[in-house]
């Protein structure tokens, strides 16, 4: 196992007789974003699971050489019983941090995230849908996560709550040099977030092309994500994946 890096080998999956992936061959490595896309039912959320250490694999080697890995997922469950200051904070009591030193670095993190520190004496289902994802990102990175694995985290979320979470992870990645595994079918989003993207299709899922982005994220503006989509979007093995006609 090599340490900062996650190293997926000769993976097969299946649920019961169901093979759901086949031959999946995957690296993230430290201080990269790796984005997985690919249409509705073709696997994603199955290899997130099994990358996160949540599914046993049924045959092939999955090496997570990173100390502290976090995981968001589409929803952001919280638990409804503990405030919302207790569900950030969650993490680092089973880490063993001391009551005091938790809850500061929890209060000065959703903060940061936007919340206040009304909405961190709400239990969550008072707080509105965006609220309670800021405070999924803020449990998520209060770990200073090595490694952060995103199932879809911003698909329900408007565009503009979607941006300035795009923001608010790009700047904790930075701060903190997390890598990321995210699955998501918004193409757009893999564009402005990734440094790489492996694209996945078929049932049994497999990942059939890959395509690297040079340029930093701190250069990738609105406009730029947009023009680089339109191109993405027009490669031969995106069309395919998504069953997108030849244009």
């Amino acid at each position: 196992m090599t340490a900062g890096q996650l190293r997926i080998s000769g993976l097969n999956h299946r649920f019961g007789y169901q093979r759901v992936l086949e031959n999946i061959e995957l690296t993230v490595k430290a201080n990269e974003a790796v984005a997985i896309v690919g249409p509705s039912g073709c696997g994603k959320t199955t290899l997130l699971n099994l990358a996160a250490g949540l599914l046993t694999p049924w045959e092939g080697r999955i090496a997570n050489g990173f100390a502290r890995p976090a995981m968001m997922f589409q929803q952001p469950r919280l638990l409804p019983w503990k405030r919302t200051l207790d569900n950030i904070a969650f993490g680092l009591k089973a880490q063993g941090v001391a009551t005091e030193q938790r809850n500061a670095e929890a209060t000065r993190l959703a903060l940061k995230m936007g919340l206040t520190g009304e909405d961190l004496d709400k239990f969550p289902n008072a707080l509105s849908g965006g609220m309670q994802s800021r405070a999924a990102l803020a449990r998520a990175f209060v770990v200073q996560p090595d490694l952060l694995l995103l199932d879809e985290a911003f698909s329900a979320l408007d565009i503009g709550l979607k941006s300035e979470l795009y923001a608010l992870l790009a700047a904790e990645r930075a701060e903190h040099g997390s890598a990321v595994l995210m699955i998501t079918h918004d193409l757009m989003e893999a564009i402005r977030l990734a440094d790489r993207i492996l694209v996945m299709a078929g049932t049994p899922g497999r990942i059939v092309a890959e395509h690297s982005i040079a340029t930093p994220l701190a250069e990738r503006d609105e406009a730029w994500v947009f023009h680089h989509t339109a191109k993405f979007i027009r490669w031969p093995d995106i069309r395919t994946a998504f069953g997108l006609p030849t244009p």
